[in-house]
């Protein structure tokens, strides 16, 4: 009996351990799970690029490098081969989200890429329901928010940094306007708008911009965009765009004779990173590039870093050179080495699942169904964002809005044949020109910004100006009070609308006159010319742009200093006091106008007051203050 007992129970666990997986599957019918140990032989790291672009050459070998040198490293890893799967893609939205979307069945822990900002906007969705986490070493869009996209990690300088470079950059140089031309894209767009933002908080803005259409553009559309931009009154151009489109524009600016005297380009880190790669270009490119202001990723110098220099030109022989775009590539790799060394010291297991309802959409030859999600993701994901090392771009580390810290930029000349760096920026001191690294030990000071001398277009030392009165400009709004009194200041001339007399008129016109070019203007009144306009409203309206200037007998205060500019003061009172006044004749008893018969009455009662005072003192002992009663009172008038 107690055999036939133990039987029974054996094979009633058999049975039970059959059923389980069944139970399990009735129970959780939409999830299938496909677990790996905790330290698996290999992991598979997914790579995005468009390989022939000037950044996915470079940026594929950094990659590629990274990878082996990860795989060699028995410190990082160990028992663990990092395997990286590429897919060549493009900057094109559709194409590129299917290419990533196929590139999904791969059961990646993490993927490198996007390089585009277009393509990380839509496959930026897909990383986030799938868990998995996207790092793009090239996409610099602002507007690509950890809020919208949580699993996207910028592993480079967002665009908001580089926009804050270019307007301090401007500021820097007393220029008021700028003309933007970039690519009409998600890129172009979104960069110019922080631009916008970042020249108004100093007090400049974007007079006018004009986007260029993304893939290829014929000269003759970039021709008409250049004639429109030389028409306007800015002369300081802000170059946002991709290469292919960039080096259209700078030739076609050098036929148009805008690469002279009196102009300033400020072309964005595409420019940097093409003269990094394909240095030395061709003579009739850099002919075109003369004087141009680039700004170039900041990446500190080190041992580390030259050492990898010098073993890529080894391995390229300088064809493609290395520019910043591969080296934030090659940390990216190393940012995802060490966070999985992280996630597998606190026991995470790499396990992918597939959700029965991407199964159940007809998705053709998609192949939907073969995506998975990364259920270890949110760890593997906290892991990266907690990372902080040291790699070949300087202290790699994110801050609490998922950004790099320490964001920094080179600010380079085109001269001749190459470039050279006339100082850098960071947004811990703003311009300076030693390098940011040494900044960052010291207080923060942007009290005394300075650049090394900068070789202008038409090669010239003088700072170029930076606007001209365009030719088809629109005159200048010059608000004038229409005010009830002290007309001689300022009055309307009766009769007209918009013309006006006065002193501050006259010591207008007459500065207007000394000037070497014509200014166009006119006068616009402000106010109804029977009471007196509130002037601190006159000079609001010149701050929110309705006015661009004012004339009048405006007090200078302190609040409206803070708003507005003003000329130096031509009518200083100085300390004053004001009282009526009243035109009298004058003549030889003036002195006399002052003792009003009421003063001379009282003065009169205290002579005779005083007088009998005196006679009652003295006319007991004093034989002059004796006699007769008339003798008495003339001793007392004689006192006097």
């Amino acid at each position: 009996m107690p055999i036939k007992g133990k039987c029974w129970s054996c094979k009633m666990r058999r049975v039970w351990l059959l059923l389980l997986p069944f139970l399990f599957l009735g129970a959780f019918p939409s999830v299938f799970s496909k677990n790996v140990t905790s330290r698996p032989a290999a992991v598979n790291v997914g790579g995005v690029l468009v390989f022939d672009s000037t950044i996915g050459r470079v940026a594929k070998i950094a990659i590629e490098q990274a990878v082996k040198d990860v795989n060699s490293n028995s410190s990082i890893l160990p028992g663990t081969e990092l395997v990286l799967k590429m897919q060549n893609t493009n900057c094109s939205g559709f194409f590129g989200m299917i290419e990533v979307l196929q590139f999904m069945k791969n059961d990646v822990v993490a993927i490198l890429g996007p390089q585009s900002s277009v393509v990380a906007h839509i496959t930026g969705l897909v990383a986030s329901e799938l868990h998995v986490p996207m790092l793009s070493f090239a996409a610099t869009d602002p507007t690509l928010s950890y809020l919208e996209f949580p699993y996207f990690l910028r592993t480079t300088q967002s665009d908001l940094n580089q926009m804050s470079a270019v307007a301090e950059l401007v500021d820097f140089y007393g220029w008021k306007e700028v003309t933007a031309i970039y690519l009409d894209d998600d890129y172009g767009r979104n960069a110019v708008s922080a631009l916008n933002d970042k020249l108004a908080e100093r007090r400049c803005k974007i007079s006018y911009k004009v986007g260029i259409q993304p893939g290829p553009v014929e000269r003759g559309e970039i021709m008409d965009i250049l004639v429109k931009v030389a028409l306007m009154e800015s002369r300081v151009i802000v170059l946002h765009v991709t290469p292919e489109s960039g080096f259209e524009v700078f030739s076609i600016a050098r036929y148009l004779a805008m690469m002279g005297n009196g102009y300033v380009w400020i072309a964005t880190d595409w420019l940097s990173s093409v003269l990094d790669s394909a240095s030395p270009l061709p003579s009739e490119t850099m002919n075109s590039l003369q004087g141009v202001l680039v700004l170039r990723q900041h990446t500190a110098e080190s041992d580390k870093k030259r050492a990898f220099a010098s073993r890529w030109n080894r391995l390229t022989r300088g064809s493609p050179g290395l520019n910043s775009y591969g080296l934030y590539a090659y940390d990216s790799v190393w940012l995802v080495a060490h966070a999985l060394e992280a996630f597998f010291e606190q026991g995470g297991v790499l396990s992918f699942s597939n959700d029965s309802r991407i199964k159940s959409i007809e998705s053709g030859g998609l192949h939907l169904e073969e995506m998975s999600f990364f259920d270890s993701g949110p760890l593997l994901l906290k892991n990266i964002l907690q990372t902080n090392f040291v790699g070949l771009t300087g202290p790699f580390h994110f801050n609490s809005d998922r950004c790099l810290i320490h964001p920094a930029y080179d600010i380079i000349n085109v001269v001749g044949t190459g470039v050279r760096r006339i100082g850098y920026w960071s947004n811990y001191t703003g311009l300076s020109t030693l390098p940011p690294e040494q900044l960052y030990e010291r207080a923060p000071n942007r009290s005394s910004q300075q650049l090394y001398s900068v070789i202008w277009p038409g090669e010239t030392l003088s700072k170029p100006r930076g606007w001209v009165f365009p030719n088809n400009g629109k005159q200048l709004r010059i608000g004038v009070p229409d005010r009830a009194s002290f007309r001689q200041f300022v009055s309307k001339v009766r009769g007209t609308d918009n013309m006006f007399k006065g002193f501050c008129i006259d010591v207008f016109a007459a500065a207007v006159n000394l000037l070497p070019y014509a200014v166009p203007y006119q006068f616009v009144p402000f106010g109804n010319g029977h009471e007196n306009p509130s002037y601190t409203d006159l000079v609001n309206s010149i701050a929110t742009g309705f006015f661009d200037a004012a004339v009048g007998d405006i007090a200078i205060t302190t609040n409206r200093t803070k708003i507005v500019d003003f000329t130096q003061p031509y009518v200083a009172s100085g300390l004053v006091v004001v009282a009526p006044f009243r035109k009298m004749n004058t003549g030889a008893w003036a002195f006399l106008r002052p003792f009003t018969p009421q003063m001379w009455i009282v003065t009169g009662a205290f002579f005779l007051a005083i007088g009998i005072v005196i006679w009652i003192l003295e006319h007991r002992t004093n034989d002059e203050f004796r006699g007769s009663p008339r003798q008495q009172v003339m001793t007392i008038l004689c006192i006097y």
